[in-house]
C-alpha cells in the first residue's frame, strides 16, 4: 500500500541504458576482432608462457621455472586465472600450454585464442562502466561510455599490442563504483582483490588507507575498532586466499622477489613520459657542458638512450636514483591529497583522488612503462564529463597519453591504425564535450544531481581554453602544444629519417618522451591545484 506499480514505460526507460551500453561494446568488440593479424608484442609469448607454466607444472614451481625468459611475475590471483585460461587452452590445442613445444608458438588458434580471452575479460570493465555511471542521465553516460568503452589507448595497448588492462582496471572501477555508494567494505575487498591480480596497482592503496580509515572506521573506539577489525580481516582473508599457498610451501620470499624486481633499473627501456625523463636529459646535459669545459666526466657503460637498463641507473653527474628514493618522493607527492582525503572523506571525490594517485605513481615511480598511463587516463574519463575545466584538462591529457603510446606500434602496417584511432577519438571528445556543455543552464536542468560538483570545480583552474554556450574551443597554448605533437611525430616518421638516416635512432622515441612529460607533467599540476582547492 502507498508504493508506486512500475508501468512497462518504466521498465522500458530503466533498459535502454543497459541496450544502449551492449551496443556501444558491440560495436567496439567487432573493431577488436578485426584486430586478431595485427602486431603482437613479447607479451603475447609472455601470457602463452603462463599459460604453459600453470598448466604443466605444480603450484610449487610457478614462481621459480625459468623455462622462458617470460617468467611468472604477477601475483597470485592473475597465475590462477592465466590457470582457468589454460583449461580452455589446451581443449583449443594443446600445443599452446606445453611447457616446451609451446615456446614462441604462432598459429592461428593460439593467436584467435588468447586476443578473445582479452575481449571476454572486457567484460568486467563493461560492469565497472556500468556500475560508475548508472545514476547519471544519459547523454553524460553516452559521454563517458564513449570515452573509456571507445578508448584508443585500450584498444592499443590491449588488443594490439597485448595486455589484460581492460579487465584489470574493471576490478578498480568496480571498486570505485561502491566507495561512491558508500559500500565501504565492499570496496575496500574489490581493492585487495585488485591488488591480488596486479600489485603495481597499491600505488593508490595509501589514499584507500586514509578514506577506509577514516570515512569507513572513524567514529568512537568501539565502532572504530570493530569495522578496522571487520575491513583488516576481511583484506587478510583476501591476500591469504592469494599467497596463502606460497607461504605454507616456504616460497613466499621468492613470490615476492619475483613482483618486484628492482635490479630492472629506473626506467624502462623506451622511457616512459615522466619525471625522470628530465632528470636523465639534465644529466646527459650536465655531462656535455662539462666534458667541454675539460673536466673528466665518465660516460656510464649502461646507456638509457640505447634502452637498456641494468642494476644501477646510470648518471654520470647527477646523484644515482634508488627504488626508496622514488618510493618517497611518490609519497611526498601524494600527501596533499591524503590529507584532503583524511580532512574531509567524501565519496564523490574518490575516483578523482584515485586517479590523482596513479599519476603520482606513474611520474615519480620506479621503472613506470608507459602502458600505466592507463590507470589515470581511465578513472580520469568519469571526472571530465562532470565540469567544463575537468573536461578541458582530460580532452588535452588523453590526446597526449594515447600519442605517448604510439613507439609500441612500431610496424608500418599498424601506423594508419593508431593515427586513425587517435584521431577519432579527438572527433569524439571535441563533439561528446561540445553536446554536454552547450548551454550550460540547460546542462544543470538535466543533471540537476551533479550541480553541487559543477558549482565547486567550475571556477577553479583555468588551461587557458574558453568553452563557449555555442560548443567546446580549446585555447591558444593548448593549441599550439597539441600542433607540436604533429611536428613530433613528422620529424620522427620522416623528417628524421632522411636527414640522419639510421643515426641517431634513439631521438625520435627520447622527442615523443620528453615532449609527452610535458602534457602529462602539466596535467599532475592540475589535478594538484584542483584537489587542493576543493572544499
Amino acid at each position: 500500500m502507498g508504493k508506486k506499480k512500475l508501468s512497462f514505460n518504466d521498465l522500458q526507460n530503466s533498459s535502454t541504458p543497459k541496450k544502449t551500453l551492449g551496443w556501444f561494446f558491440l560495436v567496439v568488440t567487432c573493431i577488436k576482432v578485426l584486430l586478431f593479424p595485427s602486431y603482437r608484442s613479447t607479451d603475447f609469448e609472455v601470457h602463452r608462457n603462463w599459460l604453459a607454466i600453470t598448466h604443466s607444472l605444480p603450484l610449487s614451481q610457478w614462481y621459480f621455472d625459468e623455462t622462458s625468459p617470460w617468467t611468472l611475475d604477477y601475483p597470485p590471483f592473475f597465475a590462477y586465472f592465466e590457470r582457468f585460461l589454460s583449461i580452455l587452452a589446451y581443449q583449443v590445442d594443446p600445443q599452446i600450454v606445453h611447457l616446451q613445444e609451446g615456446l614462441n608458438y604462432s598459429s592461428n588458434k593460439v593467436v584467435f585464442f588468447q586476443r578473445a580471452t582479452i575481449i571476454l575479460s572486457d567484460l568486467s570493465l563493461l560492469y565497472g562502466v556500468y556500475k560508475l555511471t548508472q545514476k547519471l542521465d544519459l547523454r553524460m553516460q553516452k559521454l563517458i561510455w564513449s570515452l573509456v568503452i571507445w578508448s584508443p589507448m585500450l584498444l592499443i595497448v590491449d588488443h594490439v599490442h597485448f595486455q589484460y588492462n581492460g579487465f584489470l582496471i574493471g576490478i578498480l572501477l568496480i571498486s570505485l563504483s561502491y566507495l561512491e555508494e558508500g559500500r565501504d567494505l565492499l570496496g575496500g575487498f574489490v581493492f585487495a582483490v585488485l591488488l591480488c591480480f596486479k600489485h603495481l596497482f597499491a600505488v593508490a592503496a595509501p589514499v584507500y588507507f586514509i578514506y577506509l580509515l577514516r570515512h569507513y572506521c572513524w567514529g568512537g573506539i568501539v565502532r572504530g575498532f570493530s569495522r578496522l577489525l571487520i575491513m583488516g580481516g576481511l583484506v587478510a582473508a583476501v591476500f591469504a586466499s592469494a599467497f596463502g599457498p606460497f607461504f605454507h610451501l616456504g616460497q613466499i620470499q621468492q613470490v615476492i622477489q619475483r613482483l618486484f624486481p628492482f635490479g630492472r633499473g629506473l626506467c624502462h627501456a623506451y622511457w616512459a613520459p615522466n619525471f625522470w625523463v628530465f632528470y636523465i636529459m639534465s644529466d646527459k646535459g650536465l655531462a656535455f657542458i662539462l666534458r667541454k669545459l675539460g673536466f673528466n666526466i665518465q660516460i656510464p657503460a649502461a646507456s638509457f638512450t640505447a634502452g637498456l637498463v641494468g642494476d644501477a641507473s646510470p648518471f654520470a653527474v647527477l646523484p644515482r636514483i634508488t627504488p626508496s628514493m622514488t618510493f618517497i618522493m611518490v609519497l611526498l607527492a601524494l600527501s596533499p591529497c591524503l590529507f584532503k582525503a583524511w580532512k574531509n572523506p567524501r565519496p564523490q571525490m574518490i575516483t578523482r583522488w584515485i586517479a590523482y594517485a596513479y599519476t603520482c605513481g606513474f611520474l615519480f615511480g620506479w621503472h613506470v612503462h608507459e602502458k600505466a598511463s592507463l590507470h589515470f587516463v581511465i578513472p580520469l574519463a568519469f571526472v571530465a564529463a562532470q565540469t567544463r575545466e575537468d573536461a578541458k584538462h582530460y580532452f588535452l591529457l588523453s590526446i597526449v597519453s594515447c600519442y605517448s603510446l604510439f613507439p609500441l606500434l612500431f610496424e608500418a602496417r599498424e601506423y594508419p591504425i593508431k593515427v586513425l584511432l587517435l584521431l577519432l577519438h579527438f572527433i569524439l571528445m571535441r563533439s561528446g564535450f561540445s553536446a554536454q556543455f552547450y548551454n550550460r543552464d540547460e546542462t544543470r536542468a538535466t543533471s540537476g544531481h551533479t550541480k553541487k560538483t559543477v558549482d565547486q570545480f567550475e571556477s577553479e583552474g583555468s588551461l587557458s581554453v574558453d568553452v563557449k554556450n555555442n560548443g567546446f574551443v580549446i585555447g591558444l597554448i593548448e593549441r599550439i602544444y597539441l600542433a607540436g605533437l604533429v611536428v613530433v611525430e613528422i620529424w620522427g616518421q620522416f623528417l628524421h629519417p632522411l636527414l640522419f638516416g639510421d643515426k641517431l635512432a634513439f631521438m625520435p622515441l627520447m622527442l615523443i618522451s620528453v615532449y609527452c612529460a610535458l602534457g602529462i607533467m602539466y596535467s599532475w599540476i592540475w589535478q594538484l591545484r584542483s584537489i587542493v582547492k576543493s572544499h
